[in-house]
C-alpha cells in the first residue's frame, strides 16, 4: 500500500486513529509490563537477600555445631 504523503500515511484512509491508537495502546502496555517485571525481580532480590542475612544471622547464634551425620568403620569380611 502506497501513500502520496506522510499526511495520507497518518490518516490510512480514514482509519489512521483506530490504527495508532492501537499501536499506542501496544507500546504503553509493553512499557507498564516491562517496569513490572523490573520492579518485581527487584522485590525477588532483595527478600531473598534478607532471608540469606537472617539466616547467617541465627547461625552466629548457635552455640555448637551439631553434627547431622555420625561414621563407624564397619569390616566385611571378604568369606
Amino acid at each position: 500500500m502506497a501513500f502520496d504523503s506522510f499526511s495520507a500515511f497518518i490518516a490510512m484512509e480514514g482509519h489512521g486513529p483506530y490504527v495508532w491508537a492501537c499501536y499506542a495502546v501496544f507500546f504503553v502496555l509493553m512499557v507498564a509490563m516491562m517496569a513490572g517485571s523490573l520492579r518485581s525481580r527487584t522485590a525477588i532480590i532483595e527478600s531473598c537477600r534478607r532471608r540469606y542475612e537472617f539466616q547467617a544471622d541465627k547461625g552466629k547464634v548457635a552455640t555448637a555445631p551439631t553434627s547431622s551425620a555420625s561414621f563407624a568403620r564397619v569390616n566385611v569380611s571378604q568369606d
